[in-house]
């Protein structure tokens, strides 16, 4: 059995919004077109439902990094201080393992 399993990062950002949130959706569906083309970008998982938290993957904290300072993101990210996010909060994790489990579907 072999693993090739290689660890990588997760940036884990967790959000509440404000009532204004015109314009959030079409910006939120451009960052993550914009973040699917930036080098070392490996997947995104988000879910709302009162609090939003969104998940994208990283090869590297190089990466991360890059990604933080694109000036798109720069825009929305002060964007989304002033008037989409009463709070936010990002977390930078290592993935040093993973498993999952799916159901066989058969029909």
């Amino acid at each position: 059995m072999t693993n090739d399993f290689k660890p990588y990062y997760a940036v884990i950002f967790t959000s509440t919004q404000n009532e204004i949130i015109e314009g959030y959706a079409d910006m939120a569906d451009k960052m993550e077109h914009l973040a699917k083309q930036q080098p070392g970008f490996l997947g995104m998982e988000s879910a709302r439902d009162g609090i939003g938290i969104t998940v994208s993957y990283w090869e590297t904290v190089e990466a991360i990094n890059n990604w933080k300072q694109q000036t798109e993101h720069l825009q929305a990210q002060q964007k989304g201080r002033q008037d989409w996010y009463s709070w936010y909060k990002v977390r930078i994790c290592k993935v040093e393992r993973e498993y999952e489990f799916l159901r066989n579907q058969e029909s």
